[in-house]
């Protein structure tokens, strides 16, 4: 008997680009709460949307089911990750825990990135 570890759920329904985008939009709202400035300005996200979405198309089946993996993880941490600092905003300010979270979602996003060059 062979032990295997669960199939991931795939979001290969969804578009790449689009995924990219929502992280993107998240990594701002970090940004924004942790007093950084933003990284990555709102006119280059349709450019990256783009070419995410083409890298992925052009890719090898098995480079897509890793980025989608890897952004459905990054999209559940993410969310959890912003809840969490929303709640957090009402007693305080969070702002180290956004700046932990901002350079965590910026490092998933270049290894997103990079997956699909």
């Amino acid at each position: 008997m062979t032990h295997q570890a669960p199939p991931v759920p795939s979001s290969s329904s969804a578009d790449p680009g689009r995924q990219v985008a929502r992280l993107r939009e998240a990594l701002r709202l970090v940004e924004d709460i942790a007093d950084r400035p933003a990284a990555y300005g709102r006119d280059s996200l349709l450019d990256e949307a783009a070419r995410v979405s083409g890298a992925y198309e052009r890719a090898l089946p098995i480079v897509q089911r890793r980025f989608d993996a890897l952004a459905a993880e990054a999209e559940g941490w993410t969310a959890a990750g912003v809840e969490a600092l929303l709640v957090a905003a009402r007693s305080g300010s969070p702002r180290a825990a956004a700046d932990r979270l901002a350079r965590r979602l910026s490092e998933a996003l270049s290894e997103l990135t990079a997956l699909l060059d």
